[in-house]
């Protein structure tokens, strides 16, 4: 993998939104023109780009006419048609409308509750045209400031509702979508609901078809509550939930950055990168970040082709890991004893034998632990020294 090129079956993808982004943020406008949807297809199909995924209304802005949106919907088509890009997550924007000001599913209007299922049965709608199979709800408004102006209890079942709605709604017009529930535990409310991904995986349980619903977990996401997001992609596939990944950077503590993957924490990106490689994770690697702001129109191309390098560079450097004899060896020995107790289940026979069992506790206390070895071999073999 020496030139650690990026090709479609990689499945790779980006947002409209990721390589459209104009570098606008709170504080300042833009620093880049507006982008056509379809000459980012354009640009991303010969960079090794294996799709493009995006909300509603990164295609098809929210005032357009009929009219309009058909004639964006055909260039649309063309630019996938002519480049044999994919469109395989679609989602919708519940948040950037004033409308959503205090949440679109969770809003305390039903009227308002109503248009957000209202707007999101359309999107479906285009996303299936599109062959989108997984559909995504980032809940970016669904959230609070005040504690006292909700019941959280009403949050949740307005929630509910919503979903299970939405869920019925596809699966009748059978379009068989994924459902995928976005963790984010704030920004841009002060606090969202469903905070992360082990909120999500419990909440889903409590839908009517909870079979088909899952997580889309964001690195940045769980960065920025101080959690370890290669723990969470874990319990997510443990889960058997894990139906999209977003990848991205960020550093521990600040508002969302959605840097390019890669760009901070490497070692947490290369254990993310072996979880989703060891465990053949076969959905699409979505790259939902965006070029820095300082960036003009050609450096974002630099940015979407960096992050399809680096996940490259990393899913090598996991090759070597799982290749390297004295870490196997560590791994071996730290964990090759075998298995508990409680592996083969309850018995009163084993629960007895258990209870009367002589421990060497001093033996199991002092037993080896090299941690610190593997970890700096580890830290060698991504700096290039093994």
């Amino acid at each position: 993998m020496s030139n650690y090129q990026p090709r479609p079956e990689h499945r790779f993808t980006f947002g409209l939104w990721t390589v459209g982004n104009t570098g606008r943020d709170p504080f300042g406008e833009a620093t880049r023109a507006v982008v056509n949807p379809a000459d980012s297809v354009r640009k991303l199909a010969p960079l090794g780009a294996y799709g493009v995924n995006l909300h509603d209304n990164d295609l098809i802005p929210f005032d357009a006419t009929p009219a309009e949106g058909e004639a964006i919907l055909k260039e649309f088509k063309q630019a996938l048609s002519d480049t044999g890009m994919k469109v395989p997550m679609a989602t919708t924007n519940l948040f950037s409308q004033p409308i959503f000001k205090d949440g679109a599913f969770t809003s305390s209007d039903p009227k308002v509750r109503s248009f957000a299922i209202h707007k999101a049965m359309h999107s479906m709608d285009l996303g299936a045209e599109l062959g989108a199979e997984t559909y995504v709800f980032w809940g970016g408004r669904e959230g609070s400031e005040v504690d006292a102006a909700k019941n959280p209890l009403d949050t949740l079942k307005w929630m509910r509702e919503a979903l299970n709605f939405l869920n019925a709604y596809q699966m009748d017009q059978g379009y068989n979508y994924k459902l995928c529930i976005e963790p984010k535990p704030n920004e841009p409310r002060g606090d969202i609901y469903l905070a992360t991904t082990g909120h999500a995986l419990a909440f889903i349980e409590t839908l009517d078809h909870p079979e088909n619903v899952g997580v889309n977990p964001e690195f940045a996401h769980d960065t920025m509550a101080g959690l370890n997001f290669a723990h969470n992609v874990a319990q997510a596939i443990d889960a058997g939930k894990l139906f999209h990944c977003d990848l991205n950077g960020q550093k521990p503590g600040r508002f969302d950055q959605d840097l390019r993957f890669g760009q901070e924490d490497q070692k947490t990106n290369f254990f993310l990168v072996k979880i989703l490689e060891d465990n053949n994770y076969q959905g699409p690697k979505h790259f939902d970040a965006h070029a820095l702001r300082t960036s003009d129109a050609d450096d974002v191309w630099e940015f979407a082709k960096g992050c399809m390098r680096t996940y490259l560079i990393l899913k090598e450097k996991v090759q070597q890991f799982n290749a390297d004899a004295e870490i196997q060896g560590i791994i071996q020995e730290l964990n090759g004893g075998g298995d508990s107790a409680a592996a083969a289940g309850f018995s009163k026979e084993t629960a007895q034998k258990l209870k009367a069992e002589n421990f060497d506790v001093m033996a199991l206390t002092n037993r080896p632990l090299p941690y610190e070895k593997l970890d700096q071999l580890t830290v060698e073999l991504l700096l290039g020294v093994r």
